[in-house]
């Protein structure tokens, strides 16, 4: 049986996940979503997608969808996850799952409800070089005492990850912080039960703070130190230390070193090197089996109640 897919939002991220649905077999993207159609049409005619709109609304009218991918902006994501699952929808939606804990309860009780698969796109759970490191902890070779993050963009605009303007504002604790708090949590095995905050002067156009310093600390010890800055003109991206009992590992995207820099082969670690193609892996094999996905919307929960403490205790 296809799996026939619609899939919201033809920017940066909407083109990873067609790149990524490329390579499995049994998929098949029939109708593409986002707000400009003639962009979306180029983007569509490019892979063979028949079916374009400007309204989600269309492609879960259409009965041969059997599930969506949102990578539609972050404001929109619980709603339109909520708005999938009424209409018996799979669903996976990127990265956050809401942008308030209230948004996230209700997926989270939706999808209970319908039993539907819907899960969130942590990447970082799927990228080879995180999951070499989560390997060796579920081997008990390794163990995390602490993580060290920097996650640094240059965003002085509103900006997209190909350099276009953007249409809404990206934020570091609802959207970069999630990706950290969660693996953190996920490698160390144990949740977090503590979680402090600070953060930089708040941006005068764009509304937001642009510096954070992130602290957490998991229930069996281990600790987590996140810097995120938008301020950052050098290399963009994610940087990882993970320091632990047996080894140290330096994990940028899907490349993973030891501490003394020395590359590690993680090619044959899953069946692409691709974090994004293997999320979406797990999402439609979850719907042919019948079973909860790894980085489900319930597992990833803990994370967004973490993101609404520290937002409660940056605001006083």
């Amino acid at each position: 049986m296809t799996i026939k897919v619609a899939l919201a939002g033809a920017g940066a991220f909407g083109v990873k996940h067609l790149d990524g649905i490329k390579n499995i077999d049994g998929v098949e993207v029939v109708s593409l979503i986002s707000r400009d159609l003639e962009k979306t049409q180029e983007v569509a005619d490019k892979y063979g997608i028949k079916h374009v709109t400007t309204d989600l609304a269309d492609s879960l009218a259409m009965k041969e969808v059997d599930a969506v991918i949102l990578c539609t902006p972050t404001q929109m994501h619980a709603e339109q996850t909520l708005a999938c699952l009424k209409a018996g929808k799979h669903v996976q939606v990127e990265i956050p799952l809401a942008d308030s804990l209230k948004g996230a309860e209700d997926v989270v009780a939706l999808q209970k409800q319908t039993g539907l698969v819907a899960m969130c796109g942590h990447t970082r759970r799927f990228n080879p070089s995180h999951q070499y490191v989560h390997n060796q902890i579920k081997a008990g070779k390794f163990n995390i005492q602490q993580m060290d993050v920097q996650t640094y963009f240059f965003r002085r605009t509103n900006t997209n990850a190909l350099g276009q303007p953007r249409s809404w504002t990206d934020h570091l604790l609802w959207h970069h912080a999630a990706h950290t708090v969660d693996l953190f949590a996920y490698q160390a095995g144990s949740p977090i039960v503590q979680a402090n905050a600070i953060q930089g002067p708040i941006h005068p156009v764009l509304g937001i703070a642009m510096d954070m310093s992130i602290q957490l600390k998991a229930a069996n010890g281990a600790i987590c130190t996140l810097s995120l800055s938008f301020n950052n003109d050098g290399p963009l991206g994610t940087y990882f230390r993970y320091i632990g009992d047996t080894a140290t590992y330096l994990a940028r995207y899907d490349d993973l070193f030891t501490g003394k820099e020395e590359k590690i082969d993680v090619s044959q670690v899953a069946v692409s090197m691709n974090g994004i193609e293997l999320q979406d892996r797990e999402f439609f094999a979850a719907i042919r089996e019948g079973r909860e996905p790894d980085s489900s919307v319930a597992q990833v929960f803990n994370c967004y109640q973490v993101l609404h403490q520290l937002e409660q205790q940056l605001k006083t």
